[in-house]
C-alpha cells in the first residue's frame, strides 16, 4: 500500500510539474527593423506595450481579404499601447506598389526574411515552414502571449489584446 501511495504522489508531483511547464509563456526572438517610412523598430525596446507581429505577402490570397479587419483592429487599439507591425518577405517596391491600391494601417516592414526565419517552424530536415498570415501576439513582458495563423483571426487578436491590456 505504500508503495502505491509513493507512486501515486509521484505521479501527482510529475504531472503538476509538467503542467506548469506546458503554460509558462515563451519569449519572443528579438529583432531590429525599418518599415517603409524609415522608422526602426527593436522588439527589445517595445517591452512594455502590446505588440501584434503580422506576416503577410502581397501574393496571399487570405491577406489580401484580412486586411481591412486587421486595419479595423489597428484603428481600434489607436491611442493605446499597441503596436502593429506587418512584415513581409517581399521588397520595398513591390509592397509600395501593392499600397498603393490596398491601404494596410500596420508599419510595414519590408525584406524581413531574417526575422521569418526566427518565427518560423521548422520541419525534421530544418525546412522552413510558414503559414501566411501569421500572427504573433507578444504581450508587456516580451513573451508570446498567442500564436495564430490563417483566415481572419481578427476577433480573436481583438479579445486577446484586450485581455493584455487589461492585465498591465
Amino acid at each position: 500500500m505504500k508503495k502505491l501511495t509513493v507512486l501515486f504522489l509521484v505521479l501527482l508531483i510529475s504531472v503538476s510539474v509538467f503542467g506548469q511547464q506546458s503554460k509558462s509563456k515563451t519569449l519572443a526572438e528579438t529583432f531590429s527593423a525599418t518599415s517603409l517610412d524609415g522608422t526602426t523598430f527593436d522588439l527589445a525596446e517595445l517591452r512594455g506595450k502590446v505588440v501584434l507581429v503580422t506576416f503577410w505577402s502581397t501574393k496571399c490570397p487570405i491577406c489580401h481579404a484580412e486586411i481591412p479587419k486587421l486595419n479595423q483592429l489597428a484603428q481600434n487599439y489607436k491611442d493605446k499601447d499597441v503596436v502593429f507591425l506587418g512584415l513581409t518577405m517581399e521588397n520595398p517596391n513591390k509592397v509600395q506598389s501593392y499600397l498603393k491600391k490596398r491601404a494596410f494601417d500596420f508599419h510595414i516592414i519590408p525584406d524581413s526574411f531574417g526575422v521569418v526565419l526566427k518565427y518560423s517552424d521548422k520541419d525534421g530536415d530544418g525546412n522552413v515552414s510558414m503559414v501566411f498570415p501569421a500572427h504573433f501576439l507578444i504581450n508587456q513582458k516580451g513573451e508570446i502571449a498567442l500564436r495564430t495563423s490563417g483566415f481572419d483571426k481578427t476577433e480573436l487578436l481583438d479579445a486577446r489584446i484586450s485581455r493584455l491590456l487589461k492585465t498591465k
